[in-house]
């Protein structure tokens, strides 16, 4: 499974970015997809994951401000950010868990400057 992430980009604080990602191939609804991020000298760290049917999990420091979803007819998974602050800087990853393999996506850089 490749995973292709997008949407990455410079913001100013308080502003919006909508990340993407597309699985080459069928992920069903039962498995979890979402994203992790990693932070300059930092670990990698979930951000938020969603199965269909269930409700996501979200890491606190992002609740409230991100919303994951799932399009599982294009094997999609999708991750709107809002309120970005400074701490939301990182490389974010799409990350996909099929039948107990994970997959990881090449990593999308979100900077939040003034």
């Amino acid at each position: 499974v490749q995973l292709q992430a997008s949407g990455g980009g410079s913001v100013q604080p308080g502003g919006s970015l909508r990340l993407s990602c597309v699985a080459s191939e069928t992920i069903g609804g039962w498995n979890n997809m979402g994203w992790y991020r990693q932070a300059p000298g930092k670990q990698r760290e979930l951000v938020a994951t969603k199965r269909s049917g269930r409700d996501p999990t979200y890491a606190r420091a992002i609740e409230g401000r991100f919303t994951i979803s799932r399009d599982n007819a294009k094997n999609a998974v999708y991750l709107q950010m809002n309120s970005l602050n400074v701490e939301d800087t990182a490389v974010y990853y799409c990350y996909a868990k099929v039948d107990g393999n994970a997959y990881w996506g090449q990593g999308t850089l979100v900077t939040v400057s003034s």
